[in-house]
């Protein structure tokens, strides 16, 4: 700065002192002329204030947020005197995600001259892989019981059952299974030798029964409704009108708390009539009784299968698609009973064996449904996609079997001691439940490089033997009420199979997806036009497809068997030292329930299917019953029976070396048998 502006800036800021100084003087001026009119007020320390805090205050909180005034921006415009012109880029090929993984530009897209090829960048999409559940559940009981009751001083020991009669029965059920013979090893020859064989096993079956069974064959591209007993009805019968398995809970318990009961775990007779006599001593009122219950047994099995593990919107086969449906349901038995004229008089239930084969089938076709819809869909074609592959063969298999086997060949003779007497030889309960959901992913397009094998069988059989020998005494008699029930026993096998995916959804395999599976199978990721202008993917923005590069196998397996031995033998006597035959009697050897339920849910698709090689789809149903007349003993008596395996007993009759009661000599004390009563009861 030169001499003369510095001497005009001094100059400046003298003369802008000056003025403030003036302008602060005149306003001190003011200031004071305004304190000297102040009125003195005086002294403020004697005034009453009130104050008030409606609001309770809660403290210092550090969860309270503070945010702060945003600060202003102030754009500006960078002054640029370059001025760019972008070049000409040519459009680029597809991206393929060999290169490029994660991205792909559709031949059709025009990125434009001035974007360049831009790749999108798709979302990822999970990937499935094989799943397989083997299940084998076993039930085995082996409840033979030896019992005697009432002082009659006799020793009942008639030839064992040794299951020859289950056995036999159950060869001959065996039989017409066509499918019996089928194990889990068979898939160690590959997925399509297993299905052969299964078609092979079924075409090979015997239309007609022959002998005497009874077989009922159905088959068919597609079967629908309910078949009991092989006919069609419009509503199939409920289990709990023949089954009330919660009264059967309530009658275990109530047997179980009754003081005075005999049970299979060895609570002794004498005990049983002691207390109970005690109970009622000096009462007019008391009722001499009997009551016999070796029948009861309940046997179940039960499977709910859900497979929802894979599904496509539109799924193309190169190879063959093979579709099975089968259902083979078997009810067996043997229910021939000797009873004595003596209780002729006696109450007798007039039920005998019932058996239900019962079988659905039944389909759902989502496309259908999404077919009758009148509004036209928003959206165009997918332009993008996303491609998983699955190297090699996807499996899809649940292996489930399951078997109950019980003996329950009661051997025993009762007299009446004139007390309340309380046998319970059987109401054995066996049990296996399997409920299983498998719940796994759905794409818009499956590509399968080899062949479809579809296939759910559900195989179910109930084997009973039920042969029982009721005898009396030539000196037995009875003046008071008596019922004998040894029928009324229920065979259920209930299966129902629920596909989704209509029966007619197969076509043949168009070029463009013939072109698409090569397009993979080199390792490439293009889908041609013919594919992704399909209807079924109209309003789809991304297009999610899985690549099997070998056959997909879906199995659903399921196997029940039940098998009961309850062939009873009771022998009916008089007390020895002071009859009753006034007593009440209620003897029961049936009511034994087995029950096979499996149901299989399987969701095969939602929409079309096409296929390059054959397409193959049969449902089969199968329903046998088979009653056995064996042994046929004819006119045979059963008194004469009882009194040759009757003796009376002695003091060497209760030694240790004594042999079982097979009839070669007495029962012993103690023969290890798998129930506490074998021994002697009073």
């Amino acid at each position: 700065m030169d001499k003369i502006t510095e001497a005009i800036a001094h100059f400046i800021g003298l003369f802008q002192i000056t003025l403030e100084e003036a302008r602060l003087r005149d306003a001190y001026e003011e200031f004071k002329a305004q304190q000297a009119r102040k009125q003195d007020e005086g002294d403020l320390s004697g005034l009453q204030v009130t104050a008030g805090a409606p609001f309770a205050f809660e403290g210092f909180s550090p969860e309270v947020k503070y945010a702060p005034v945003p600060p202003e921006y102030v754009w500006l415009d960078a002054a640029s005197f370059v001025k760019f012109v972008p070049p000409d880029i040519p459009v680029l090929p597809p991206l393929q995600e060999a290169a490029f993984p994660g991205y792909v530009t559709p031949a059709d897209a025009n990125p434009g001259p001035s974007s360049g090829g831009r790749a999108v960048d798709l979302p990822d999409i999970p990937i499935i892989g094989s799943v397989a559940a083997i299940i084998t559940q076993h039930i085995g009981l082996s409840d033979n019981d030896y019992f005697g009751v009432g002082g009659h001083g006799l020793l009942f020991s008639p030839e064992q059952n040794d299951g020859s009669e289950v056995t036999a029965l159950l060869a001959e059920a065996t039989e017409l299974s066509p499918l019996a013979d089928l194990e889990l090893a068979d898939l160690a020859g590959g997925a399509r030798g297993f299905a052969t064989t299964v078609v092979e096993q079924l075409a090979a079956a015997p239309q007609d029964s022959g002998g005497e069974a009874e077989v009922f064959r159905l088959q068919s591209t597609v079967i629908e409704g309910t078949y009991v007993n092989g006919r069609l009805v419009e509503e199939a019968p409920k289990l709990e009108d023949y089954l009330d398995l919660q009264d059967k809970a309530g009658e275990e318990a109530d047997s179980e708390e009754n003081d005075g009961t005999v049970h299979g775990s060895a609570r002794q007779g004498e005990t049983a009539e002691q207390e109970t006599a005690t109970n009622h001593y000096g009462s007019d009122t008391f009722k001499a009784s009997v009551e016999l219950q070796a029948g009861g047994n309940t046997l179940i099995n039960a499977v709910n299968l859900e497979n929802n593990w894979l599904a496509g919107s539109v799924s193309a086969v190169m190879g063959d698609h093979i579709e099975l449906n089968v259902v083979i349901q078997i009810n067996a038995w043997g229910d021939s009973d000797w009873i004595t004229s003596s209780i002729a008089s006696w109450a007798n239930d007039p039920h005998d064996t019932t058996a239900f084969n019962i079988a659905t089938f039944e389909r759902y076709d989502p496309s259908a449904s999404e077919g009758d819809s009148a509004e036209p869909i928003q959206g165009g074609f997918p332009k993008h996609w996303v491609v998983k592959e699955v190297t090699g063969d996807l499996l899809i298999m649940n292996w489930i079997e399951q078997y109950s086997f019980m003996m329950d060949n009661d051997i025993g003779i009762l007299s009446s001691s004139g007390v309340t007497t309380r046998v319970i030889g059987g109401q054995n309960t066996g049990t296996n439940e399997i409920s299983l959901a498998e719940l796994g992913l759905n794409y818009d397009l499956i590509i399968i490089g080899g062949s479809v094998f579809d296939l759910n069988i559900i195989q179910q059989m109930n084997v009973l033997i039920d042969n029982d020998l009721i005898g009396a005494l030539p000196d037995f008699q009875t003046t008071g009420n008596g019922s004998v029930s040894t029928g009324a026993n229920l065979l259920w096998n209930q299966a129902h199979i629920y596909t989704v995916g209509g029966a007619d959804r197969f076509e043949a395999l168009p070029d463009a997806y013939g072109q698409a599976a090569k397009n993979l199978a080199n390792g490439g990721n293009s889908l041609p036009d013919g594919v992704l202008n399909d209807s079924a993917f109209a309003g789809l923005g991304l297009l999610r497809v899985l690549h099997i590069t070998g056959d997909l196998i879906n199995l659903q397996y399921v196997k029940q068997t039940n098998i009961l031995g309850d062939s009873d033998q009771v022998a009916l006597a008089m007390n020895a030292v002071q009859p009753h035959p006034e007593a009440d009697w209620t003897v029961s050897t049936g009511t034994n329930s087995l029950v096979n339920l499996a149901g299989i849910t399987d969701v095969d698709g939602i929409g079309k299917t096409y296929v390059g090689g054959e397409q193959y789809s049969d449902e089969i149903l199968i329903q046998a019953e088979l009653i056995s007349s064996e042994p046929d003993l004819g006119a045979q008596d059963p008194d004469k029976l009882v009194n040759e395996a009757v003796a009376f007993l002695s003091d060497d009759m209760t030694e240790a070396d004594q042999t079982s009661p097979n009839g070669s000599g007495p029962y012993p004390t103690d023969a290890g048998q798998s129930d506490g009563l074998q021994s002697m009861l009073a």
